[in-house]
């Protein structure tokens, strides 16, 4: 058995190596080739083609790419379609996969795709390519396979491999020891995003949240994940400006590490909020970018919320502070009554429970069950 799996950066290789794990639980003689990253070429899959080539943010960046990408899609195209593997399963990256899977499919080759874009918030024209593209669509949350089921479009809904990994209770006393954080006190987490550019909007707002807080909660301490250098960089700069007097604790990576050891999260929009829910940690939601690209944006939106947890809840559990909201002012107390009102926190959390209940479904093995009936001729 043949399988080809194309990833466009690391959260999909990450999920890549899960699948491959798994396929492999339940069918060894399986081999695999596709774009992977190192987490899947290290479970055993062939690199038609570096994987970074795919990872490609935002509208300008994409642009520069096009040159290179689409001819590289076509070329797999063709070399796919020439010698046909079982079946194909695009993750993520749907710019890219969705018009790979539409070309495959046509030719008679199964696809699967692999995380839905996110077409119940915007962009919904996609859903019609989609339904050319796709035989079986891989959806994380629940919420996506009933948006998906009404409009009689193949979906399984294999669950949240993140809810699989982390515990449903955790130890901030562990965490704080593992950060080299002290014991005792109280911790705010301070998640500026992963990319240069959601930093170079957020640092200066969460420093200055800090600075709000600090003056009202004195010896409250901070810890902050960096991605790299450069976001480190630019983070450091805005504690320069604002606030070289406070005790801010700066950690490479390790953002699960600094959730865990915090009482409550201050997280730029993404993927970070899920991490804190699955962690039962009291967040705030907040974001920033281009007054033009927030203008556009919000007008394409089909949903109330923004923030996953509240988007898995249908309702605002925690604050969304976003854009012109995101100053120190608004944000500062909103943090602030979770570090006065235990009750509310435990209140708070036992939704989360819920909701980590929901998402706690075995997923790479459900996503390999799901490929395996794709591959053999089910779709539904």
């Amino acid at each position: 058995m043949r399988v080809v799996i194309t990833a466009g950066e690391a959260s999909g290789d990450q999920l890549g190596a899960g699948l491959i794990h798994a396929i492999k639980a339940r069918r060894p003689d399986a081999v695999f080739q596709g774009i992977a990253g190192p987490r899947m070429q290290a479970a055993g899959c062939e690199s038609f083609y570096p994987m970074e080539r795919l990872s490609v943010m935002g509208l300008f960046e994409a642009f520069g790419r096009f040159v290179e990408v689409i001819p590289m899609r076509r070329r797999l195209a063709r070399r796919l379609i020439a010698d046909p593997p079982d079946v194909l399963v695009g993750i993520d990256a749907p710019d890219f996969n969705l018009s790979l899977e539409l070309m495959l499919k046509q030719a008679g080759i199964p696809t699967v795709h692999y995380v839905s874009p996110s077409v119940w918030a915007w962009r919904r024209y996609r859903l019609k390519k989609i339904a050319r593209a796709v035989d079986r669509m891989l959806v994380l949350f629940p919420f996506e396979r009933d948006f998906y089921q009404r409009l009689s479009i193949p979906v399984s809904f294999v669950g949240h491999p993140m809810a699989d990994d982390i515990p449903m209770q955790t130890d901030r006393i562990a965490a704080r020891r593992a950060l080299g954080l002290p014991e005792e006190g109280e911790c705010v987490a301070l998640l500026p995003g992963s990319r240069v550019s959601e930093v170079r909007f957020l640092a200066e707002p969460l420093v200055q949240t800090a600075v709000w807080l600090e003056q009202r909660r004195p010896g409250l301490r901070f810890v902050t994940p960096l991605a790299d250098a450069a976001t480190r960089a630019l983070f450091e700069a805005a504690i320069s400006r604002y606030a070289a007097h406070l005790e801010l604790h700066l950690v490479d990576g390790r953002a699960r590490d600094a959730m865990a050891a915090a009482d409550a999260v201050l997280a730029a929009s993404g993927t970070a909020t899920l991490e804190a829910l699955l962690l039962k940690r009291p967040m705030v939601i907040t974001y920033r970018t281009l007054p033009l690209t927030w203008f556009i944006g919000r007008r394409m939106l089909h949903v109330d919320h923004v923030g996953l947890p509240n988007l898995l809840a249908g309702t605002e559990l925690v604050p969304e502070l976003l854009q012109g909201e995101a100053v120190a002012e608004r944000l500062g107390p909103a943090l602030l009554q979770f570090l006065q009102s235990p009750e509310k926190v435990k209140a708070l959390q036992r939704r989360f429970d819920e909701i980590h209940s929901s998402l706690k479904n075995d997923a790479s093995a459900k996503a390999a069950k799901a490929v395996l009936e794709v591959a053999a001729g089910g779709t539904k």
